[in-house]
């Protein structure tokens, strides 16, 4: 009796295998599935039942979020209404291991009266599906992963990279970017980072911290205390940006022993500091500020006058860090 690891191990190569099969079927019916795709101005339909229809949901799931609008339904629901869901110009994406799967071959030939491409992945290619279908895509694999031969696992392993196969080459060919993916993940951290601008999350007027460059030390600390973000903005007379005091500088004048209530905040300010512009990505700012080694930034309008602030903390909530 093998050892769990050793059981383990042979799924393992077992379904690596079956993987590695698949080259042999990327043929002239793969790539007509994938021109069928991106030549078809509707949705992706996906359909299976049992192992095949978890698969499908996940294929589905696959194509709607890179670039192809698709959905799952199940074969039995179709014939009970779901179909409705078909319209002229989607194709349907048919899974069925042996290909005689009843629920699914029930609705082939609504399909076909409506005109709608069908394109059928199964693991035999002289079955019934597959004879129906407009274009066969074969996942046929040597063994199952399962010992008794039984339990779908390497067949649905096959079918899922397929599915992938087909997916991303439908995605390379339409040319889709990451922006594309941001918007359809919104929610995802590459969506955040892809999507999210300073001008979303920067503080803005009147929470910006402002002091005149005639202003003393002190005034500088208490705006810097009220606004909360260990810095604050230093301008001239027609409000355009003359420099910056931070936490940091605070720390580096200690030593001099001046005299916070009289000496303005120009002599001991920092010019020439980072800035950026409101449509600057929020990801582009994370970079430039751990570069520079920096915790804020001062966002400048085109006139060079300060509208907003941010600091780590802000790309930490905004979910970029």
């Amino acid at each position: 009796m093998r050892t769990f690891r050793e059981q383990a191990l042979a799924v393992l190569r077992i379904e690596a295998d079956a993987v590695q099969q698949l080259e042999q079927f990327l043929n002239d019916d793969f790539d007509k599935a994938c021109q069928l795709i991106l030549q078809n101005p509707g949705k992706v339909i996906v359909s299976g039942i049992g192992k095949s229809g978890h698969i499908a949901n996940k294929i589905a799931a696959t194509f709607a979020s890179t670039g192809t609008p698709a959905f799952f339904v199940h074969p039995g629901e179709a014939s009970h209404g779901d179909l409705g869901m078909l319209s002229h110009g989607d194709v349907v994406l048919a899974i069925s291991n042996s290909g005689e799967t009843a629920e699914l071959l029930t609705i082939v030939p609504v399909i076909k009266r409506m005109g709608i491409t069908l394109i059928a992945m199964t693991g035999k290619p002289e079955s019934t599906l597959a004879r129906l279908s407009d274009v066969h895509i074969c996942v046929s694999v040597p063994q199952e992963a399962c010992p008794l031969g039984l339990a779908p696992t390497a067949s649905t392993t096959a079918t899922l990279a397929m599915g992938d196969a087909l997916a991303v080459a439908v995605l390379d060919a339409r040319g889709f970017s990451a922006d594309d993916f941001a918007l359809s993940h919104p929610g995802g951290s590459l969506g955040r980072k892809l999507l999210l601008r300073l001008a979303d999350i920067m503080h803005k007027e009147p929470l910006v911290p402002v002091v005149h460059r005639r202003a003393s030390i002190k005034d500088a600390l208490l705006e810097i205390s009220r606004k909360g973000l260990g810095m604050t903005t230093v301008v001239n007379d027609d409000g355009k940006l003359a420099g910056i005091f931070t936490d940091g500088d605070l720390r580096r004048i200690l030593d001099q022993r001046l005299d916070i209530h009289t000496t303005a905040i120009e002599q001991v300010m920092t010019v020439n500091c980072i800035t950026a512009k409101a449509e600057m990505l929020a990801a582009e700012a994370l970079n430039i500020m751990q570069q520079k080694k920096i915790n804020g930034l001062i966002i400048l309008n085109e006139q060079q006058e300060p509208i907003g602030a941010m600091n780590m903390h802000d790309l930490l909530r905004a979910g970029v860090l």
